[in-house]
């Protein structure tokens, strides 16, 4: 079993609702627990076209699933709950992203760990610290 953190994110519809939906879906499924979620922050976009702010929150969850199988888990749970991908950075109902996976570091073309760009972002860093110093 692996400690990951998953970075969360919704700016349309019921945003909250969104959000609660993905995480009780990650936590529906076998191979995840969902041990800690991070306070849930409004944020303004970031890159994209203009749109609506977003609720954004880190969730840390016990898997033993492979980076690999979570990427398409939490691909699928996106789908599920009516993501569309159209435009890149485009508004979205659901986006979630593996921030870290243990200390593994993968980097294929679609799958980045640790993720890139957390560091350059304050709705992903404020959560993930809330989490990391409780």
């Amino acid at each position: 079993m692996v400690i990951a953190y998953i970075g969360i994110g919704s700016n349309l519809g019921n945003r909250r609702k969104n959000i609660d939906r993905a995480i009780e879906r990650l936590n529906k499924t076998s191979s995840i627990e969902v041990k800690r979620v991070s306070s849930i922050i409004e944020t303004d976009p970031v890159g994209g076209p203009p749109q609506e702010k977003f609720l954004n929150g880190v969730i840390e969850i016990e898997t033993s699933l492979t980076p690999r199988e979570l990427l398409s888990c939490t691909q699928q749970i996106e789908t599920n709950l009516g993501r569309v991908r159209t435009v890149k950075n485009g508004p979205r109902m659901i986006d979630l992203d593996i921030l870290t996976y243990g200390k593994k570091k993968v980097n294929e073309p679609d799958l980045k760990i640790p993720h890139p760009k957390m560091h350059k972002r304050d709705f992903v860093l404020k959560p993930l610290k809330e989490l990391l110093t409780r």
